[in-house]
This record gives structure tokens, C-alpha cells and sequence, in this order.
């Protein structure tokens, strides 16, 4: 049973899936934790489906499997493909898109995803928001996390050894803030980190209405000479207006007389709203905070880096910070941190979200209503026809590419631990829910146990052979599920040495 008090390790500001997440990665470490959440109920219509609908890619998947929590996912189940389309000669599987340009299952090379095995989870699967949250939640009350709904953090101060806070008429201690808050993150503007960037092309609307005469507007995702409108179901809307972003910026309500008018002017219809249920806006402004920590505030997720919700990657980036956050965060507060653990996570995070901030806007590029974005949009469309140029663009969408620098020679150094099934059925990634690094030793010399032993507790000695195991003789797995260190030959200890103590701490 949660007990209410002042002082923590982490204040987390957000109980969004990333803070949620990051909550559980901390606690799972027995870190204590307090989340300050604004919005008294989590359950809006906007996180569930439709528009709460998202792709998850092939690292949240991995994270999620790797913490026990993959099997409690339930939509995957229902909606096992979305964007299944027939065609002559049979069904035709949309497996994604590209500034709306589809690619497709039986186009894509998975061959040339060298360290994807017959037993790693999958690439692409589908859940949403309020699922995601629910899941957390629960995670999080189990590992006493304690959650307080309705409380916005208003304001922070920081010392040399905590960090204040101030949420409505109550003030929270700790040694450590984190702002999950958001694209409007009160954290990041409160401790005055940098958010640069580019400005927005295009307000986006998400509605539900009710519609009079349904049947002037087609089904699908329809590029116009002004914008872009797609109807994924009878009465839910989701629209492109290139204005700039001029609407969203101006925070006007959002009437059905507003939903009316623009509806028209993109489909170039005189279709009649009857009724709006709700709506909402978004841009494809994109912004990145140019550090993500000031001495003892961090940020994770929207917080951290804005971009347009195009391919669904903002919910995958915000988990993939958390994940890498947590427990660099974890060790630091236990003092078991090598230097410059903590200062590892902007090393690593920034780069990545940099590139998704460039997808996004290459995307939004190719679906200007502009004669140039035309001629573009159909080159692009000509390569995702392509066997290669579908298996590229599917690797960046589900992350499979995804891969730290982490400065060593060896290939598989810096990317996801493949899932290795040993010969007795187990895999490494049901090894990982305790979220301890592991020392992967394929030779079955248990003398090496010694060598993972002087880490105490932080790293796991985990010993067999796999059936299919890349030649490796052995390698270290930080508690995120990335390689750190490889080898194919005999243990050279001085080398796993090195490595380990760059990661962890004696």
C-alpha cells in the first residue's frame, strides 16, 4: 500500500505511457517514485481507437517483451492488420506508409535484417493510447509507484542536491525531475532548456462527427490540390489544412462551422457536418531541446522533441528515451554509476530523435500541395514498389535499424540484443525482467561466472548455446537490451573489462 510523503529519488511530471514506462524502470531498480499528472481522468476519447490507434515498432516491442509486459497487449489480437487491401489476384497486405504512400508486406526483404531471428518478437503491432496507459498503470501500482491525478506541477526549483517542486498548494521533493509532459512540457519551459527547430506547414485535425451525406467523401487517405483528408471510418476525420499551422496556433475553438468549412475546402465537396462529438488539432512543428538534462532535470518523450504524428513514431521515440533513461537514472541515484552514465543518455537519445525529426519533415515535404511535392511523391511511390526500397523504408519506420555508436569494431555493438534461443527453448529476452545487465557467455565456461560476479548484483551470468548464435563467443547486454561489448573469439578479459566498467560500477 502506497503511503503519501514529501521526498523522493524521481518526480516524474506526466503519467503519459513514456512517464508511466519510465516510472516502472525506476521502480523495478526500487527507486521511489511520485507522478504528477494534470488530467484527472486518463481515458480520453482521443486515445482510444480510432485516433488513439499506434503502430508500435520493433524496439517498444522488444522493451515490452523483455519487462514481461508484451502478453497483456490485446488489440494486436483483434486488429491484426489495418491497412489490408485487395487487389487482383488476391489480398494485398499494407504493411505501412511513407507520407502516405503505402509499402507492402511481400515487398519487403527481411533477409537484409542480418540479426532478426525465427524467435524475435515482431516488427509492427498494433495498440493504442488508453491500452498502453492502462497496462503501465497497473505496472506501475505493483511496483509502488504512487500516481497523483488532477495535480499539475506549476513550478521547480533546483539545487546542487534536489530538486522542489510545486503542484496546486502542496510541494514535492526529490533528487531528480524528469518532464514526461508533454510537446507543452511545464518542466522543459520552467527550467528554461532550448527547443529549436522548424516552424509548421499544416494544422492536422482529428474529429469525430456525424455526417448528412457520407457519400461525398471516399474512403481512405485522399491527397487534394489543397490538403489531405482521410475517413478510416464512417464519421471519424482526420485532415491536413497548409496553413501554416495558423489555426492551431491561434488556439480558437474548434466549432463544427470551423470542421465544415475546411472539410469542404480540401475535398473540394459541399459535404454537411450534422454534428461535431469532439475534435482536436496538431502540426507537424518540429523541435528538439538541444540538451536533455540540466544538472538534475531531465526529459523524456514529447518533452524532449515535437514532431507531426505522421508514421506514428513519437509514442515509439518517448518509450525508447525511457527505456534508455531508466535505468542510467536507477544506477546514479544508488550510486553505481560509472562517470558520465547519466550524461550517456543525450549522447545517445539526441541523435535518434534528430533523425525522426528529419523523417517527419521529409515526409511533409512530399505531401505539399505543390507541383514540386507532386513530382516527388510519385518517385517516392515508384521506390516503395521496389523490393529495396520497401525494405528500407519498412527497417526505419519499425526502428529495425536502430543502433547506438558505442565506438566498438564489432557489428552487433550499439543495436538490440538479438532474441537468442538457447537449445532448451528459452529465450535471452525472458531473461531480462529484472532488468539487470547480462554477461552472455555461449562457451559454457562457467569459470567466467567470476568475471560478471565483481559487478555484484548489476550484471546476470547467463550461459549456452543458442541455435543460432552470429559465431559469438560471448557478450555484455546493458539492462536496456543493448549490446555493449561482443566477441568472436576467446575471452579476452582485460577487453570485457574495459567494456563492463564503462556501463557499470563496482
Amino acid at each position: 500500500m502506497n503511503h503519501t510523503k514529501s521526498s523522493y529519488d524521481v518526480i516524474i511530471s506526466g503519467a503519459g505511457p513514456v512517464g508511466l514506462f519510465l516510472a516502472c524502470e525506476l521502480a523495478l531498480a526500487k527507486c521511489s517514485v511520485l507522478i504528477l499528472e494534470k488530467a484527472e481522468d486518463p481515458h480520453l476519447p482521443l486515445k482510444q481507437l480510432p485516433f488513439g490507434i499506434r503502430g508500435l515498432s520493433s524496439p517498444t516491442i522488444e522493451a515490452l517483451y523483455r519487462r514481461g509486459l508484451l502478453n497483456e497487449l490485446e488489440i494486436h489480437k483483434i486488429i491484426k492488420n489495418p491497412h489490408a487491401n485487395t487487389v487482383q489476384g488476391g489480398p494485398r497486405r499494407q504493411a505501412g506508409h511513407f507520407a502516405g504512400i503505402p509499402f507492402h508486406d511481400g515487398d519487403i526483404d527481411t533477409s537484409q535484417w542480418k540479426y532478426r531471428l525465427p524467435s524475435s518478437t515482431e516488427t509492427i503491432l498494433i495498440s493504442e493510447m488508453a491500452e498502453l496507459e492502462t497496462i503501465l498503470s497497473r505496472r506501475t501500482e505493483a511496483l509502488g509507484v504512487e500516481i497523483k491525478r488532477g495535480l499539475a506541477l506549476t513550478s521547480l526549483e533546483q539545487t546542487a542536491d534536489e530538486v522542489t517542486v510545486q503542484a496546486g498548494d502542496q510541494s514535492f521533493r526529490a533528487q531528480w525531475l524528469v518532464g514526461c509532459d508533454g510537446a507543452r512540457s511545464i518542466v522543459r519551459k520552467t527550467a528554461g532548456f532550448e527547443f529549436a527547430g522548424t516552424d509548421p506547414e499544416f494544422t492536422g485535425y482529428s474529429a469525430k462527427v456525424d455526417i448528412a451525406d457520407p457519400e461525398k467523401l471516399k474512403p481512405g487517405r485522399n491527397p487534394t490540390p489543397t490538403g489531405m483528408y482521410l475517413q478510416s471510418q464512417p464519421g471519424f476525420l482526420i485532415m491536413q489544412d497548409f496553413d501554416g499551422g495558423e489555426f492551431h496556433n491561434s488556439e480558437k475553438p474548434i466549432t463544427l462551422e470551423h470542421v465544415q468549412k475546411t472539410i469542404r475546402y480540401i475535398s473540394n465537396t459541399d459535404v454537411t457536418i450534422k454534428a461535431l462529438h469532439f475534435a482536436s488539432t496538431w502540426t507537424d512543428r518540429a523541435r528538439q531541446a538541444t540538451e536533455y538534462r540540466k544538472e538534475r532535470i531531465l526529459l523524456a518523450g514529447d518533452a524532449a522533441h515535437i514532431h507531426s504524428p505522421l508514421g506514428g513514431q513519437g509514442l515509439n521515440l518517448g518509450l525508447g528515451d525511457a527505456m534508455n533513461l531508466g535505468w542510467k537514472l536507477a544506477a546514479t541515484i544508488q550510486k553505481k554509476a560509472p562517470k558520465g552514465l547519466l550524461d550517456s543518455y543525450h549522447i545517445e537519445r539526441y541523435p535518434i530523435g534528430a533523425q525522426v525529426l528529419d523523417w517527419s519533415r521529409a515526409q511533409v515535404a512530399i505531401m505539399k500541395p505543390t507541383p514540386q511535392s507532386r513530382a516527388l511523391h510519385a518517385i517516392f511511390h515508384d521506390l516503395l514498389e521496389t523490393r529495396d526500397g520497401a525494405t528500407y523504408i519498412a527497417g526505419r519506420v519499425w526502428g529495425i535499424h536502430t543502433q547506438y555508436d558505442l565506438g566498438n569494431a564489432h557489428p552487433l555493438v550499439g543495436h538490440s540484443v538479438p532474441n537468442f534461443e538457447f537449445e532448451d527453448g528459452t529465450k535471452i529476452g525472458e531473461q531480462m525482467k529484472d532488468g539487470k545487465g547480462i554477461f552472455l557467455d555461449f562457451n559454457t565456461n562457467t569459470s567466467l561466472k567470476a568475471l560478471a560476479s565483481e559487478y555484484e548484483d548489476q550484471i546476470k551470468y547467463v550461459s549456452g548455446r543458442a541455435k543460432e548464435q552470429f559465431n559469438l563467443s560471448a557478450a555484455l547486454i546493458r539492462p536496456d537490451g543493448i549490446v555493449a561489448w561482443a566477441s568472436n573469439e576467446e575471452l579476452n578479459e582485460p577487453a570485457f573489462r574495459q567494456a563492463a566498467n564503462l556501463w557499470f560500477s563496482k
